[in-house]
């Protein structure tokens, strides 16, 4: 992919460009625990977005996406917004490093990837972890800090994308590390990572290629009823409730709230007990605890969908250490810890029982852990 982007750009623009990537993520357990409080557990994957950068001396950015096709032009002041999606990531990388007191000029830029869309891996997030650590080695001196630069993903997504999203999937871009794992505290901010290097497993995904669109707001619904359960249980979120009392004011709370927030208490242990698995190299734990997830993912917050149930039940079935969920719900991925010597079986079955049923083959998509954002050559 390296030498396509830098022949185009060449073929484009002319001169010898610097190269940057940054990568797409999974969260191997911890949905939803974001936004109360909890702690998240991601990591950087090996699917990119790859950018050829270069200076060219004036203060207008001229950027073509080979993916799409489509080349556009814009200035750095606020009024220079592109119309498109892609182009305001960019754009919006720019502007956060202003505002935050960073410099940056005019450039030319080729990018491409290999993240797939759709599937929940953060390909947004890449493009903008790209783009940050690029502007920040060319432009800053590298005097930004890498957690710095997620945060200005982030904000990229609130201020020019209108998305308010959490700082999971930049930071995973940014910071991530070959063969580890991040607990990332969505409280503190305070991270730590973690060896994910197994000699005998595979993490596969398993693209539904189905997204349910729903009549109501599901996630602001959820939201509402873990909120409205740490009022009744006096904590600033679910992060600081336990299960004893929970259980202490079950008459007191609707049936769906004490739902809701039963799996958010559960979740965060489990993403803990993960943790310790982990680090003692026990990896039937972290498959079992994985299931735990999908369930309470299915069974009490009610954000699964026929087809993934489906593909928890057949990655059961196949013998799978861990099967679950990833990601909001109502469609995408499920993420599987599989056995070496049992995946060629599992995705031969997979891909026929889910055919049958559904009438079109799930996506499979391979990852290994991998590093963030970096500069190429």
């Amino acid at each position: 992919m390296k030498d396509t982007i830098v022949a185009e750009f060449k073929k484009r623009f002319g001169g010898v460009p610097s190269v940057y990537s940054s990568a797409g993520r999974i969260n191997l357990i911890g949905e939803h625990t974001d936004y109360n409080g909890g702690f998240v557990f991601p990591g950087a994957i090996d699917k990119v977005i790859m950018a050829a950068v270069r200076p060219n001396g004036t203060e207008l950015v001229r950027v073509y996406s080979m993916d799409l096709e489509e080349y556009v032009e814009f200035g750095l002041n606020e009024e220079d917004a592109p119309s498109q999606l892609w182009a305001s990531y960019i754009f919006g990388v720019c502007r956060e490093i202003i505002k935050s007191g960073g410099t940056v000029k005019g450039f030319d830029a080729v990018f491409a990837g290999n993240i797939p869309l759709g599937a929940g891996l953060s390909s947004s997030a890449a493009l903008e972890s790209c783009f940050a650590f690029a502007l920040n080695d060319l432009y800053n001196d590298n005097r930004i800090p890498k957690f710095e630069l997620a945060k200005i993903g982030q904000m990229t997504e609130h201020n020019y994308c209108g998305v308010n999203c959490g700082i999971m999937d930049q930071f995973a871009s940014v910071m991530g590390q070959a063969g580890k794992l991040i607990r990332l505290d969505c409280r503190s901010l305070d991270f730590e990572y973690y060896p994910f290097a197994p000699e005998d497993y595979e993490l596969i995904l398993l693209d539904s290629r189905v997204k349910h669109e729903l009549a109501d707001s599901p996630y602001n619904r959820r939201r509402e009823s873990c909120e409205r359960v740490a009022r009744r249980l006096g904590v600033d979120t679910l992060r600081d409730a336990t299960m004893e009392m929970l259980e202490s004011m079950k008459d007191e709370i609707s049936t769906e709230d004490y739902s809701r927030a039963k799996f958010v208490i559960e979740e965060k242990e489990r993403v803990l007990a993960v943790c310790d698995a982990l680090m003692a190299g026990d990896y039937d734990t972290v498959g079992r605890k994985m299931y735990e997830t999908h369930r309470g993912l299915s069974k009490d917050y009610e954000v699964s969908c026929e087809e993934l149930d489906f593909l928890n039940d057949v990655a059961r079935e196949c013998g799978v250490t861990g099967s679950r969920i990833m990601g909001g719900g109502f469609g995408g991925c499920t993420i599987n810890l599989v056995r070496k010597d049992l995946r060629d079986d599992f995705i031969r079955t997979a891909r026929t029982r889910f055919r049958e049923r559904f009438g079109h083959d799930p996506e499979v998509y391979p990852v290994v852990i991998s590093d963030g954002a970096r500069k190429v050559v």
